[in-house]
């Protein structure tokens, strides 16, 4: 069975399979029940993150599905269910979902405009009572709701142009930001917390000028992730008043070593020796991801592509960190540049004997 984690369905008040429309209808409900604005109860601000979150992924048919097979470990964490098959057909491969979302900027665009209780009801609570426990919070004023994102269907003529035969146009999201992120075959081995600076335009109070923000958004690099894992962060791109922002991603990409390569989740050293250890047997000292060193002996003869195998010193498995891939040392023979008539004619007679 899935670890589902938080059940997004159960925030929303909704049974899984619900419609997209009943998504949003529960999306309306709930946010405006828990803004914090109206909503003065400890605990309201969380709740009202939560529902932000719980919508961002349903309303994503992508998220909702990984979600719906996976639950929040496998939408988190970049793989499928515990013991495999992530990256099988359909599977959530290398996607890794982190809300990085402001609640209040999905509230907004959600309803159009950063305070609809302001627009709706001039600021008061029209007798609803602070935190908004009726199951339509527009009941009290004779509106049935169904409008876009929630919007009642006709308000009379003094509401800006949301008239009963007013059509309103979806913004459209734009396309990801993509960015590499960098990063060493030991900080793989560990993890490790990358902070990211990012600039992006955001909307000033007014929603037609924007001015330039500065972000730190933390991305938290799990043992063994492999290279090409993505790692998104919703509606941290450019804001302006025509446009969804878009989502900023990350993929990993390793940097060079100077001493590995990676394979998979085992890494492969390059020991080169000498034609004379190649056929008398050697020891080599063999290092290892975290700065040790391993003597590695052999008495046969090195035959060209031969490897050695080193159990578990190799890099975290991404659904099994707990367990490690292994360090493969491959043999490159050096030849000499150059024998002595001597040298050759010992060669040539004790290869004549073997």
């Amino acid at each position: 069975m899935v670890k589902m984690g938080k059940d997004y369905y159960d925030i929303l008040g909704i049974a899984k399979g619900a419609s997209e429309d009943d998504v949003k209808k529960a999306y309306r409900k709930q946010a405006l029940r828990f803004h914090p604005d109206k909503n003065k109860s400890p605990g309201a601000e969380d709740k009202f993150k939560e529902i932000a979150e719980a919508y961002d992924v349903l309303s994503d048919p992508d998220k909702k599905d990984i979600y719906d097979r996976y639950g929040e470990e496998g939408l988190k964490g970049g793989g499928g269910p515990p013991g495999g098959g992530g990256g099988g057909p359909g599977g959530p491969g290398n996607f890794s979902y982190s809300f990085q979302g402001d609640p209040h900027v999905i509230f907004s665009e959600f309803f159009g405009g950063r305070n609809p209780f302001e627009q709706f009801f001039g600021g008061q609570n029209g007798g609803m009572g602070e935190n908004m426990e009726t199951d339509d919070p527009f009941a009290g004023f004779g509106m049935a709701g169904g409008g876009m994102g929630g919007f009642p269907r006709s308000f009379g003529s003094g509401m800006g142009g949301m008239g009963p035969h007013s059509s309103v146009v979806k913004k459209p999201q734009d396309p990801p930001v993509v960015h590499d992120l960098n990063v060493t075959l030991e900080e793989v081995l560990s993890g490790c917390l990358k902070k990211m600076k990012v600039s992006r335009k955001r909307l000033n109070p007014d929603g037609r000028t924007n001015r330039i923000e500065h972000k730190i958004l933390e991305v938290q690099i799990k043992k063994g992730w492999k290279e090409g894992t993505k790692i998104t962060f919703p509606k941290e791109g450019d804001e302006t008043p025509t446009n969804i922002p878009a989502d900023v991603v990350f993929v990993l990409k390793d940097k060079t070593h100077l001493k590995f390569k990676r394979d998979g989740s085992n890494i492969v050293y390059t020991a080169t020796i000498s034609l004379r250890d190649a056929l008398c047997g050697c020891t080599i000292n063999v290092p290892t991801l975290d700065g040790r060193s391993l003597t590695v002996s052999t008495t046969d003869i090195v035959q060209p592509g031969m490897k050695r195998r080193i159990n578990g010193e190799g890099l975290p498995h991404p659904k099994r960190p707990d367990r490690r891939g292994d360090l493969l040392v491959e043999y490159e023979v050096k030849f000499p540049e150059r024998l002595s008539q001597s040298a050759r004619d010992t060669i040539a007679r004790v290869l004549l004997r073997s």
